[in-house]
């Protein structure tokens, strides 16, 4: 496993994992929706929510599976994941035609448990705490001698996430700035380490839900601080900063915004009416930055920023309760 994470780590992954080629789309009334009078801007949408899985999460966990050596890999894998990580492992797994086992809290919608089963992993639930998640995972890891691939504090993972954006600045030229959903960190830092290799003068822009604002508050304090709570409807980006993108962002990334839930919620039921895009929340918050961040509308008139690549993370979602969000949040 790399130790130091490059950009020649990220294209390496790029030619190593079997993963879709993720479009690239834009949408005029959204443009107009972000645009700060005399400053139009352009919105690059990178659709992950297209790839394998339905999200981003493929292409580390794809990195790290086929990174193993068949040693490492003869006993399989083991992760803890709520989600879209689980499903990836799943895959990845399969692929490599190795066992599986995920662990996934118990209070973990049947149809996301359903999806991992489908690929093929083994199922294991645990009460929904990450100290008895990690535990669990721990468990399994030494009685099935499987390795661990942690969702987001992993340099493979992080590499295999950083390709996305070098995939979007091959798509999409002369973009002035980046924005990346952040939880964990693993896509925020491949992403940012890409970006900035390959345009030093791009900025890279972090979106956090406010409800979960640990990146947004250890930037701004140069400490490593943590979220009291996980609650917000942007479920994929709950986890408090992994210990390499905390050790990472005030390298590559240069500033973070947060919005509100009722923000998250308007923005993605705006994307799925407008741009007829079925995203999930976490994939919302990026776009909400843009049309309801103040600082950030700002800085887009202050520093003449135009063009904007903004990574749609994902697209699991339950319909039934999308809906009774946006119910519940609408004006």
């Amino acid at each position: 496993m790399a130790t130091e994470i490059t950009i020649n780590h990220i294209l390496q992954a790029g030619e190593r994992i079997k993963v879709h080629r993720t479009p690239v789309q834009t949408c005029t009334a959204i443009n107009t929706l972000a645009s700060v009078e005399g400053a139009p801007v352009e919105l690059f949408f990178k659709c992950e929510l297209f790839q394998r899985t339905g999200s981003f999460k493929f292409r580390g966990a794809s990195n790290a599976v086929e990174l193993l050596t068949d040693e490492e890999a003869a006993n399989g894998v083991v992760t803890h994941s709520s989600g879209n990580h689980a499903q990836a492992i799943a895959l990845a797994a399969k692929i490599r035609g190795i066992p599986a086992y995920v662990v996934m809290p118990n209070t973990t919608a049947e149809i996301k448990k359903i999806a991992v089963r489908a690929y093929g992993a083994k199922v294991v639930e645990c009460e929904p705490s990450q100290a008895v998640r990690e535990a669990t995972a721990e468990q399994i890891r030494i009685e099935k001698g499987a390795s661990f691939i942690h969702p987001f504090n992993n340099p493979n993972v992080i590499a295999g996430q950083g390709t996305i954006a070098v995939e979007l600045l091959s798509q999409v030229k002369d973009l002035d700035a980046i924005i990346i959903p952040v939880g964990g960190g693993g896509m925020l830092t491949g992403c940012s380490i890409a970006a900035k290799a390959l345009n030093p003068d791009i900025k890279v822009f972090a979106a956090e839900p406010a409800l979960v604002d640990d990146c947004y508050r250890s930037f701004k304090n140069k400490e490593r601080l943590t979220n009291a709570a996980s609650l917000s409807v942007a479920d994929g980006l709950l986890t408090n900063l992994g210990d390499i993108a905390y050790s990472e962002i005030h390298k590559h990334v240069d500033d973070v915004f947060t919005v509100t839930e009722k923000e998250i919620i308007n923005t993605m039921e705006l994307i799925w009416g407008r741009a007829k895009l079925c995203i999930e929340a976490s994939a919302a918050v990026g776009v909400a930055v843009t049309l309801y961040n103040e600082d950030f509308r700002n800085k887009v008139k202050e520093q003449g920023i135009k063009r904007i690549g903004i990574v749609l993370c994902g697209g699991n979602v339950d319909i039934i309760k999308a809906v009774e969000l946006f119910e519940k949040y609408r004006d």
